[in-house]
């Protein structure tokens, strides 16, 4: 039989004589289109959809899918559109073509922007039909079947991306052989040295431990039928990515990896998947820490079984799967099975919601992420799912990757509850939000209504969404009060020429922005808060059009500091300015206006570009605290640390950092305190001094 005839044969057993007909006529269509096409193996082109239809003919697909699969390189790669394809076979047919569709050629200055545009589409795509992602994969295989005859620097290339992506998808889809088989060939052409030598190792091995896999073999049979349980017990080899991954990852050699023989147990039902459990561990010793239930808690792709590794004879150690017949289709199968069997199944329908899910967090991350690269990062990340199952307050389970933490959990919640937490509980008990969660945690985020994400979150979160979602609320807040800041310099800058800023007219904004060379007014203010552009210039264009710029700025009045501008103002960590202090403002490029205190040593260089220092002064009754540097040396005895803290406190401070040196008799203690104003810091310093193993206090500014 011919592929072609192949595929009509196979589709026939499961599709009705209709829809085999309809096949065969995509089949024509197709061939007519890719007329005069080759491969570079010199094959007609039409040979690649048409292996892509039987992949996914495999798995039963219906046969709009199958109708797409056939025909979906002829809008890329041929003269037919999009609509033709609509009227001969029906709009979904050729929504799925072009959701797989690659993008049009477009500029892009390196491959990585191309390839993050492409899976952009795709996701979108994805989010409409499921079965984009099916086609996709199945194309992707059997261009990889197919690899050979590509040059070496493209395989490499192509086998990292499916490496990267494409067999991780395929995980997440629950696609167990399409996921296999991708890993094994982009292992292959990616290192393809190591492939040969493991390939030949796993061949020697294989005689040596044939025998003791079949005792083993036998064992279990045997001993679950002695249990009365009816189960199909089968053994396999472990795949070879898999061996060179344990060996990467804990600096085995071959010889060192022991278990690359698997069994897997089919029984008929949920209780006889644990009669099994226990039946087995009468036979072979489990080893402590490798048992884990799938069942009762499944993957995210819907996945489940029993796993576990137990001491084999001669002290091999043995891998064991046990699971239903149902769960070894979803196994096998995964999203697919919501097409290949009854969608009324309830497991299927969870596995098609939950799949849903993911594709719409993909897509908030897609939608947040501010340019490609950065989209890509986290489209890897979230494609790699761990196993760290925990609880809701409410007992629901959410699977997060490994080395989740508590922020993580608070954004895979929910954005809102992301961005407003300040705690959490784990367990029941008050935990560092950076804390890493286990398995089985119970996790509970508190919020508040008027917190925003920490920019240190992003030091520590593991889940591409809350990343995605932190970077966008500080780039919105930055760019809010940048503009409110930049709006401030200017109208001091302009007040300063006698020019009220109201009385700006449309017309003399827009000839601003355009001079400026930037898109509009609000990013014009935001670049002079952030340094980009010169208040006093933009200014003097504004109240005088024409003239030279003069040293205006000399007669500006003083900006005033309220201590609750947000990231567009910043203090100096070197000199840590407080309420009382005199102080001076400087417009550092990118960062916006720093605060100095006036004798700060660091800005002694810095004064001397006018046009970069600013007046500024404190604004009234200020309400908040203040980070300020003191230095006190005391006398080397027991227990002055604790007194010092103790003082510290009595005068409602709190210790940030805390540095001591200690030499002669004598320890330094460099602090970090917070403090509201400068009275408020006297009044600490003057504790401090009551306390008789105190030398020397001061100030410190450097």
């Amino acid at each position: 039989m011919s592929e072609a005839e192949l595929l009509f044969f196979e589709t026939s057993k499961y599709l009705k004589a209709e829809d085999v007909s309809q096949l065969k006529s995509a089949y024509a269509f197709g061939q007519g289109a890719h007329y005069g096409q080759f491969r570079k193996s010199g094959e007609p082109y039409i040979s690649h959809p048409l292996a892509v239809a039987r992949i996914l003919g495999k798995l039963h697909l219906d046969v709009r899918t199958l109708t797409a699969a056939l025909l979906h390189d002829v809008v890329e790669d041929t003269h037919i559109s999009k609509a033709e394809i609509s009227e001969r076979f029906g709009l979904p047919v050729a929504e799925l073509v072009d959701g797989v569709s690659k993008l049009d050629k477009i500029e892009s200055q390196t491959h990585a922007d191309a390839q993050a545009e492409n899976f952009r589409k795709m996701l979108l795509a994805m989010a409409r039909d499921v079965r984009v992602i099916l086609i996709k994969l199945a194309d992707r295989l059997h261009n990889m079947r197919t690899l050979e005859v590509m040059r070496s620097e493209k395989k490499r290339r192509i086998a990292r991306e499916t490496l990267e992506i494409y067999a991780p998808i395929a995980h997440r889809l629950g696609l167990n052989n399409i996921y296999q088989e991708l890993q094994e060939l982009g292992f292959r052409y990616s290192f393809p040295t190591r492939y040969k030598v493991l390939i030949k190792a796993t061949k020697a091995a294989r005689g040596n431990r044939r025998e003791i896999v079949g005792k083993i073999l036998e064992a279990i049979k045997s001993r679950l039928q002695t249990a009365g349980l009816d189960a199909k017990v089968s053994g396999r080899e472990k795949h070879l990515y898999s061996i060179y991954n344990k060996m990467v990852e804990k600096h085995l050699t071959f010889s060192e990896v022991l278990d690359i023989y698997g069994f897997r147990v089919i029984v008929k039902d949920i209780t006889s998947c644990y009669v099994a459990l226990g039946a087995l561990h009468s036979l072979y010793k489990p080893i402590p820490g490798k048992f884990k239930d799938y069942i009762a808690i499944p993957k995210a792709n819907g996945y489940q079984s029993l796993h576990n590794t137990l001491f084999g004879p001669y002290g091999l150690p043995i891998e064991i799967q046990i699971r239903t017949a149902e769960m070894h289709r979803i196994a096998e199968a995964g999203v697919a099975s919501h097409w290949l069997y009854k969608s009324s199944d309830a497991d299927l329908d969870d596995l098609y919601m939950k799949t849903n899910q993911w594709l719409q967090s993909l897509l908030e991350t897609l939608s947040d992420s501010a340019d490609s690269s950065e989209f890509l990062e986290h489209l890897k990340i979230d494609l790699f799912p761990g196993d760290v199952y925990v609880f809701t307050p409410k007992g629901e389970i959410l699977t997060l990757p490994r080395g989740s933490t508590a922020v993580d959990f608070a954004y895979a919640v929910h954005t809102d509850v992301g961005n407003c937490c300040v705690a959490v509980k784990i367990n029941g008990e008050n935990a560092p939000l950076r804390n890493r969660l286990k398995n089985g945690d119970r996790v509970e985020i508190i919020t508040a209504p008027y917190a925003k994400p920490n920019p240190v979150w992003l030091t520590y979160v593991a889940t591409g969404r809350a990343r995605s979602h932190i970077r966008h609320f500080l780039k919105t807040i930055q760019y809010d009060e940048s503009i409110k800041l930049g709006e401030r310099l200017l109208n001091q800058a302009l007040l300063s020429f006698k020019t009220d800023p109201e009385s700006i007219n449309e017309a003399q904004w827009e000839k601003l922005v355009r001079d400026s060379g930037v898109k509009s007014k609000k990013e014009l203010l935001a670049d002079m808060a952030l340094g980009k552009q010169l208040p006093v210039v933009a200014a003097k264009r504004l109240a005088n059009p024409g003239e030279s710029i003069s040293d205006g700025n000399e007669t500006n009045g003083p900006i005033t500091i309220l201590g609750t501008e947000g990231m567009s103002v910043q203090f100096a960590k070197c000199c840590h300015p407080i309420p009382g202090d005199i102080i001076v403002g400087f417009i550092k490029k990118d960062h916006g206006l720093i605060i100095h205190t006036d004798d700060c040593p660091i800005i002694a260089n810095s004064r001397k570009n006018a046009d970069n220092c600013l007046g500024v002064t404190w604004g009234k009754d200020i309400d908040r605290i203040f980070k300020v540097g003191i230095k006190v040396v005391t006398a080397n005895k027991r227990g002055v640390l604790a007194r010092v803290a103790a003082e510290i406190a009595k005068a409602h401070s709190n210790i940030d950092d805390v540095i001591m040196e200690s030499e002669e008799g004598y320890t330094a203690m460099r602090f970090i305190l917070q403090a509201k104003n400068r009275l408020h810091l006297a009044q600490v310093m003057r504790g401090l001094r009551r306390i008789k193993e105190v030398v020397k206090i001061n100030r410190v500014k450097d």
